[in-house]
Parts: structure tokens; C-alpha cells; sequence
């Protein structure tokens, strides 16, 4: 009878304390040594809202200087070349900001259509359209995107907004960064919400899948929305390390419990 007694005990602790633990796995159907194509990120584009710094650069500071903002300041190069560099505590607060309708004012070229353009190609506009009215000619056009921002939601370590200065992001850094999936998540349904051309588009990714390189949504955009689906109701994280603490001591005093019984044999 006790041998029965000790049988059961063990196997209830151990059926409870394997339910405690959640094994988190990602891309499992990965198979070892094989190769995969990498696909390509593809180049943010400017969206309305965005915040744009635009630095213009020449080797005569003074035709540079009106296209700036005041956001630059000035120095010599080697060869003797003024260029011109972001002041970066005004910079982060300053910008041009994208318009409801896709434009921003930029001084002296007036209203510039943006919208759809990748940082190199509005750089390139602009970069030309001095060229072709003679008002530089050698300019250097750097264009940053000032408020990169992903916003995680759903069953990660830390529900907020992330304000990321790389613009290669992708959902596995971004849910690194976040803390993580937690035990409650979805690993095989993540979903993403994009706003492309001007309408919002929801994608799903499977972190469990191999698939997800190729999703169009594992190198993230700014203005992202990254949702993990929870399994059940969540639970918040200190209810959950409170559990796992009593769980654990539970489970160890039934064992010592049953090894105790064992002994007085």
C-alpha cells in the first residue's frame, strides 16, 4: 500500500511540476546545416506623420546654411571643406513633418512631395532639384527618419512603445527587446498591423516556422503594430512568478513528504 502511496504522490508531482513550465521554441521545423535564402529587407518609405531630418551638405557652408534649419553647424575637413553636421540635441526635436497629404516644405524648394519615397530617393530629389535650379552645386543631402516607432502589444514581457534609432529592425529583435514571448503566447500567431498607402493591413507570422523569414512582416516598418495573441485570459507577470515560486516549493515538499513515508518503512 505505501509503495502504491509513494507511486502516486511522485507521479502527481511530477505531472504538476511539468505543468508549471512552458517550453518556448522558435523556428523548430528549421532543419540543421541546410541553407536558406535570405530575402531581402525591403527600404522603409515615408509615411504622413513621419518626422524627417533632412541635412544638407556642401563644400560652400553658406549656400548649405539655408536648407537647414539651424540644425546644423560647420566645419573644415582636411582638404579644407565645409561640411556641415546635425546638432543632435535639436534635431531630435525638430524635423519636417509629413502632411496628411504626403508633403513637407523644405526652404527655398517649397512643397516636396514625399510620401511612398525611401530616404535615398527623396535624398536623390532633393540633391537634383538643387542641382537643376543652381542653387548648390555639389550638394550632399542626408535625409533620417527622427521617430521610428513600434508599438508591442498582447503577451510580451513588456506591453509599450519602442523608440528605435536602427532602422534594421526585425520582429524577433523586436520581441527581444520587449522581453519576450511570454508563456501565454502564441508563438505560431503573431500578428503585425501595417499601414501601407494609406490603408491598415493586418499579417499574421508563425515564430515556430521557418516560414517567417519570408514573412513581408519580419523586417518591421515604422508606425508597426506587433500583437501576440494570448493562449487563455492573461495573467500578469507577478501573479505568474508568485506561482511558479508556490508551484515549486509545493512540489518539493511533496516529494519530501513522499521520501519520508518511503523511509519510516
Amino acid at each position: 500500500m505505501r509503495k502504491y502511496l509513494v507511486f502516486s504522490l511522485l507521479s502527481s508531482m511530477m505531472l504538476f511540476t511539468s505543468c508549471i513550465f512552458h517550453k518556448i521554441t522558435y523556428v523548430d521545423d528549421m532543419v540543421p546545416y541546410k541553407d536558406y535564402p535570405v530575402t531581402e529587407q525591403g527600404e522603409i518609405k515615408i509615411q504622413r506623420d513621419d518626422r524627417l531630418s533632412v541635412v544638407v551638405n556642401s563644400k560652400s557652408p553658406e549656400l548649405a546654411a539655408p536648407f537647414n534649419l539651424g540644425l546644423t553647424s560647420y566645419s573644415l575637413e582636411n582638404q579644407g571643406a565645409a561640411l556641415a553636421s546635425p546638432i543632435s540635441s535639436q534635431t531630435k526635436e525638430k524635423g519636417y513633418t509629413v502632411n496628411k497629404d504626403g508633403d513637407i516644405d523644405f526652404p527655398m524648394l517649397g512643397k516636396l512631395h514625399v510620401e511612398g519615397l525611401t530616404q535615398l530617393q527623396l535624398s536623390e530629389m532633393i540633391k537634383k532639384t538643387l542641382i537643376d535650379k543652381n542653387l548648390i552645386k555639389d550638394p550632399l543631402v542626408t535625409v533620417d527618419l527622427l521617430n521610428l516607432k513600434i508599438l508591442m502589444l498582447g503577451a510580451v514581457g513588456n506591453i509599450g512603445v519602442l523608440t528605435l534609432d536602427d532602422k534594421r529592425v526585425n520582429l524577433l529583435e523586436a520581441l527581444a527587446i520587449s522581453g519576450g514571448v511570454t508563456a501565454n503566447g502564441r508563438l505560431d500567431e503573431v500578428a503585425v498591423i501595417r499601414t501601407e498607402n494609406g490603408v491598415r493591413k493586418m499579417y499574421t507570422a508563425n515564430l515556430r516556422s521557418v516560414s517567417l523569414f519570408d514573412s513581408p512582416v519580419y523586417y518591421l516598418q515604422q508606425n508597426d503594430i506587433v500583437y501576440v495573441v494570448p493562449k487563455s485570459g492573461s495573467l500578469t507577470q507577478s501573479f505568474q512568478n508568485n506561482w511558479t515560486v508556490f508551484s515549486s516549493v509545493l512540489s518539493l515538499s511533496g516529494i519530501g513528504l513522499t521520501l519520508l513515508l518511503y523511509l519510516k518503512k
